[in-house]
């Protein structure tokens, strides 16, 4: 009998794998892959479900007579490995970011002499029905809270993007590209005070207060799936802290970062140029702990943020601050450095993991931004996060475009530089 493969990356059957196994019935034994958690982040979304849920579920549909477990999202390493005569898809790869997976697929059966078999796409209220229901449930606190955690088990690293409104939070949940032959997408949310300070028309000085903090996380929230983490400053009073932990974990943010200053904020990009004043060890070991003690959940994430080295305090002072922190309860250690080569943070890093290997460790890599996450990832890092490139884009493409309308008097001559809205329109789901 001739062997039939198809490759699933669903929580939820619907009409669409449905006819899937009904056509690969039609061809021969038909084969399930299960695609492993790992591959299913980078290539379509979180799964609501363990891999063993999947494939009981799949291993229970009519007309399968076998389930694997596909490890990579590309089909060269399991078509060498079971040699089917045939593939089958829906037709929905042919286009966009996806089609470097069939290309994988045509690749590896026209080297074991095998066929890809496309069928249309299942389109109908009952298979967009089953996509809202996915989204809904990825988007429940629950489910986003302890996906952070989740994510650094799973992820040699995890790439998080700054947000600041409903919209950029879209694009950071449905960029995809292209990378390697394999999708590529970010892992995590980023709401900076710095961006949302700026959004705002305000200095990035804790004049924000909370209330409008957590309006922005609503906003983000409402119409994505993928952890937050939130840059909480310097946390403010240990009393008022403790509260915005609860609400925070209450809401479903993953994580928040709070830095070790005092005093009124200023952005850690100064550095000495203005005066910053470094909290004490042991005030800000308790505010840590008893952020940790308010938390209810343990999925919650407490970051601590040391700013020795943009304080030209020292590797040592900053290595001290970090084991000191840990001991407190900081669920992770965030580094910074405004340096534009690596060095320091590299050094820090390798010296935290001489004594400390599974604490996660966060970057970002504003400053040195030459630096890849892979080489990041060789000196532990877990977490890097893109602080503000959205903002900082997003502001000079906007001038240019005022002052064009200005000079011209008429917008005809940037229209070719703008988005067509109906483009902007068609990345904003509909229920």
């Amino acid at each position: 009998m001739k062997k039939v493969y198809t490759c699933f990356c669903t929580d939820i059957i619907h009409d669409g794998h449905i006819n899937i196994i009904e056509e690969a019935h039609k061809l021969g034994k038909v084969i399930v892959g299960a695609l492993s958690d790992e591959a299913l982040i980078r290539y379509n979304r979180f799964p609501t479900k363990t891999l063993d849920e999947r494939i009981k579920m799949y291993e229970n549909m009519d007309g399968v007579d076998e389930v694997v477990i596909q490890h990579d999202m590309l089909y060269d390493d399991i078509v060498e490995q079971l040699r089917p005569d045939y593939v089958i898809h829906g037709d929905n790869w042919a286009q966009g970011p996806e089609s470097a997976l069939r290309d994988s697929a045509v690749r590896a059966l026209d080297k074991w002499g095998g066929e890809l078999v496309e069928i249309e796409y299942t389109r109908n209220s009952d298979v967009q029905k089953v996509d809202r229901i996915l989204k809904e449930k990825l988007s429940m606190p629950e489910y986003r809270r302890r996906r952070l955690r989740q994510l650094v088990k799973m992820c040699p690293v995890v790439k998080t993007l700054e947000v600041h409104s409903g919209l950029t939070g879209i694009i950071a949940e449905k960029t995809v590209v292209a990378r390697d032959g394999k999708l590529d997408q970010f892992d995590a949310m980023w709401v900076s005070s710095l961006c949302d300070s700026t959004a705002k028309g305000k200095p990035d000085i804790e004049l924000v207060d909370m209330s409008s903090r957590l309006r922005t996380i609503d906003d983000v929230m409402e119409v994505t799936t993928k952890p937050i983490i939130l840059d909480g400053d310097t946390g403010g009073l240990t009393e008022h802290f403790v509260y915005n932990v609860r609400t925070l974990e209450r809401m479903g943010v993953s994580a928040v970062i709070i830095e070790d200053k005092t005093g009124l904020k200023k952005n850690s990009l100064f550095g000495t140029e203005v005066v910053q004043t470094q909290d004490t060890i042991e005030n800000f070991c308790a505010k840590i702990s008893a952020g940790k003690n308010a938390q209810l959940t343990e999925e919650f994430m407490i970051i601590a943020r040391i700013e020795s080295l943009i304080l030209e305090q020292g590797m040592e002072d900053a290595l001290s601050r970090a084991f000191a922190y840990v001991e407190a309860g900081a669920d992770g250690i965030m580094i910074h450095s405004r340096k534009k080569d690596p060095a320091e943070i590299f050094e820090f890093c390798d010296k935290f993991r001489e004594k400390d290997k599974e604490t996660p460790i966060v970057v970002v890599p504003t400053s040195f931004n030459s630096v890849t996450e892979e080489e990041l990832s060789e000196h532990g890092v877990n977490i890097v996060i893109y602080a503000n490139q959205l903002t900082r884009s997003a502001f000079p493409a906007m001038q240019s475009t005022a002052m064009e309308i200005l000079q011209c008097h008429r917008a005809l001559e940037v229209d070719s530089k703008l988005m067509p809205f109906k483009e902007i329109i068609t990345l904003i789901d509909e229920l």
